[in-house]
């Protein structure tokens, strides 16, 4: 199976303003940000999507929700609050068949989303 442009990404294969890292996941920038702060959170396990992930992903999926904040506070912009979005299939948005969770700040959030 190819590699989805994230696990490039995670390989270093294919350049990222990486903000954080660790043996579990990395954390870069957004190409095309919808907020002044616009993250994605990737697990280096490559998972296509939330609705694949299985329970023996439990504890991975835990870190990144853990982990999210941390790099929010990292950042700046996590005292004014910021969003976290999980896209999964088509209609969801999903556009990158590997889970990843977009961390979004720096502005105030609409509801509903989209």
């Amino acid at each position: 199976m190819e590699k989805t442009l994230f696990q490039k990404i995670c390989d270093r294969e294919i350049p990222a303003t990486i903000v954080y890292e660790d043996d579990l996941c990395v954390s870069f920038k957004d190409i095309s940000p919808g907020a002044p702060a616009h993250l994605l959170l990737v697990p280096r396990k490559p998972i296509p999507r939330i609705a694949a992930a299985t329970a023996e992903d439990q504890s991975l999926l835990g870190h990144l929700l853990l982990t999210a904040p941390k790099i929010a506070r990292e950042q700046g912009f996590a005292d004014d609050g910021f969003r976290l979005v999980i896209n999964c299939g088509k209609n969801g948005g999903e556009t990158v068949p590997h889970l990843h969770v977009h961390i979004l700040g720096g502005r105030q959030m609409e509801w509903p989303p989209g």
